[in-house]
This record gives structure tokens, sequence and C-alpha cells, in this order.
């Protein structure tokens, strides 16, 4: 019998050897994986952090911030630069019916034919009608179609200071110049050229309000 044993105990309890057992703890694999999933979640959000930091420190460039703000800001930009260059109709492709609201005479015609000396296409010439008769103050009106606004009135307009711009419910694309009691006559031709070349040359530098939007 081993010393290690008790006294009156034997058998099947019976301790051989010289030294005692070992009692070790069961292993606990539940929190070590719950450690090793816990050290995975964290270093994926500090890398995805690191991430954020180097976008906002850089602008954001790269493929990485391709449907973010500044993709949405070029292609505002790229709209924009589009829209502005579309082309105005030249003066040979605008039809203008010129009217006379005024008590004065004659002034349809010789207007009409100094129009058509600079380029224009002329379509009825005549008295205003009754909307228009002598109530036009100003020195004339042009009026056109709703998308005549940004096109072809505005070339008209280089050709009379002053007129006022109206949209009507007509379907064509020929426009009319109501002649109104301040009209001296149609705005000087070297003056209404320049007018036309401001208007239709092409402008390729972006506005304020891109600027400061980008």
């Amino acid at each position: 019998m081993s010393m290690l044993t008790p006294p009156g105990m034997g058998g099947q309890y019976r301790i051989t050897g010289d030294k005692y057992p070992r009692m070790r703890p069961p292993r606990r694999h539940g929190r070590l994986v719950a450690a090793v999933v816990a050290s995975v979640a964290v270093l994926g959000l500090v890398g995805w952090g690191t991430l954020q930091l180097i976008d906002v420190f850089t602008g954001g460039a790269g493929d990485s911030t391709a449907t973010g703000p500044a993709a949405r800001c070029r292609t505002k930009a790229a709209a924009a630069a589009a829209t502005r260059a579309e082309p105005l109709p030249e003066p040979g492709r605008i039809t203008v019916n010129v009217y006379n609201a005024t008590k004065r005479t004659g002034l349809a015609k010789s207007t009409a034919d100094e129009l058509k000396r600079r380029g224009f296409r002329i379509g009825d010439v005549g008295n205003a009608s009754k909307q228009y008769d002598k109530k036009v103050k100003g020195t004339g009106m042009l009026l056109g179609s709703p998308a005549a606004q940004d096109t072809a009135l505005r070339v008209l307009a280089t050709q009379l200071t002053g007129a006022d711009l109206r949209a009507d419910t007509r379907k064509g694309t020929d426009v009319d110049l109501v002649i109104g009691d301040a009209f001296k006559g149609l705005t000087s031709r070297a003056t209404a050229d320049r007018a036309l070349t401001t208007l239709t040359e092409p402008k390729s530098q972006p506005t304020a309000a891109t600027k400061k939007s980008c």
C-alpha cells in the first residue's frame, strides 16, 4: 500500500505511487472563441475607420467614390456644359411676323425690311390684332411659343432694345414683333451684331454656382 493511501482504504480506492494526481479545471473553449470573434470585429472597425479618414483627407478621389458627391458634381457640371453648348438658332432660321400696334403708318413694313436685311426671315406684315392694337406702350413686344423663350426670342431681342418677351399658346416656331408706342427704330446694326455675338458665343467656363457647390 502506498503512503498516499489513507488508512483503512484500499481496493479500488487505493492510490499507488508517491505523487498526488493533478486536478485540471475543464477547458473553456467558448470564452476563447468569443474572444477571437471580438478581436476580429474590433480590427474590422479600426480598418473601416482608417479608410474613412483617408477618404476625408484625400477628398474622396478614386473609384471608391464613383457614386458619391464628387461624381454627382461632375454629372451636374457636364449637364450644365451641355445645356450652355446648345446652339441658338441663326437669324436665317427664324421667321418673324411684324405687326404695328401704333397710330403711325408704315412702321411694320420698314421694320420688316430692315430685319430681312439683317438675315431674318419675314412672315406676315401688317397691323396688330385688336388684342394689342394701341395697347403696347413700350418699344415693342416679342411673342412666341414657350419653347421660343430661350431660343428664337432671345436672338430677336438683340435687334430691339427694351422689348418685352412673352409666351403665348401657339404651336408653330414663328415669332411676332409687335411695334409699340415708344418705338423709334431697331437697335443699330453694329450694336445688335455685338449683342448677337455675345449671346451665341460658347460658354466654356463653369459658373460661380458650380464652383461653389463642387
